[in-house]
């Protein structure tokens, strides 16, 4: 997995991500929703709400917020249905990006991120097109200086992760399977391990290094991707680092 882009790292570490608290909560309370609403309201058997209400809590998101986005997903409150769609295209070089969203209105959705890939020098492809050149993973970023990487990787390894990243000067990486997601974070939480990113992400198989200004095409284009009320989350092969998102 080293040599992974780091899209979300990056943008953890400079406090970019959704930096409007208000989109924070709608995104959250949108996969809440839909996490409730497929496998029902308790967090205990519902892995998917489980790791949503962990990331509300970890961004503040009030408990009422919490509980009622979850009626809405188990029908004791009305609310509107969403609909989970993935949208797939092409960014400047040619890289590929991979979108998550949660829309009310395909039809609406569809053409409004077509011109965003339009208006950014992209161009959005058919399903299918690039979702071959990601896998779904877990993963975690821990802090350098507070642990051994000999003493994390005992730990990671005997919770079920598949590998353990070195290469990053600030953070080890540890990437795991979806469905060992749980079992790892709780693994490092009882060992006492302070994580510092935790997500179930999208690793391209193939990262793309590009020049400074395509580098720069490219972080537009993504970031007018997730201001889109619909995203929750994007993805991309290039291989971006922190001198380019400066």
């Amino acid at each position: 997995m080293s040599g992974h882009s780091k899209w979300s790292t990056i943008k953890h570490k400079k406090g970019a991500a959704d930096a409007k608290r208000g989109k924070i909560f709608t995104r959250i309370g949108k996969e809440i929703t839909i996490a409730a609403r497929e496998g029902g309201g308790s967090p205990e058997s519902n892995a998917r709400l489980r790791k949503a209400v962990d990331d509300a809590k970890a961004a503040n998101m009030p408990a009422d917020n919490i509980k009622r986005a979850v009626q809405r997903g188990t029908g004791e409150l009305p609310g509107v249905v969403y609909e989970e769609v993935t949208y797939e295209g092409y960014g400047p070089g040619g890289v590929a990006i991979f979108i998550e969203a949660m829309t009310d209105n395909k039809n609406r959705t569809l053409p409004e991120i077509r011109h965003i890939f339009d208006k950014n020098g992209g161009n959005l492809g058919a399903s299918g097109c690039v979702r071959f050149m990601f896998d779904k993973k877990g993963y975690f970023a821990v802090d350098r200086g507070k642990i051994s990487e000999e003493k994390l990787m005992e730990i990671a390894l005997e919770a079920g992760a598949d590998d353990l990243a070195t290469d990053d000067p600030e953070s080890f990486e540890i990437f795991c399977s979806p469905e060992a997601f749980h079992n790892i974070k709780s693994g490092l939480e009882e060992k006492g391990v302070p994580i510092t990113l935790s997500e179930i992400t999208m690793i391209p198989q193939n990262p793309v290094p590009l020049d400074d200004a395509k580098a720069q095409q490219v972080i537009r284009l993504m970031e007018a991707i997730e201001e889109h009320d619909d995203v929750q989350n994007v993805w991309t092969a290039a291989e971006l680092n922190e001198s380019q998102m400066a």
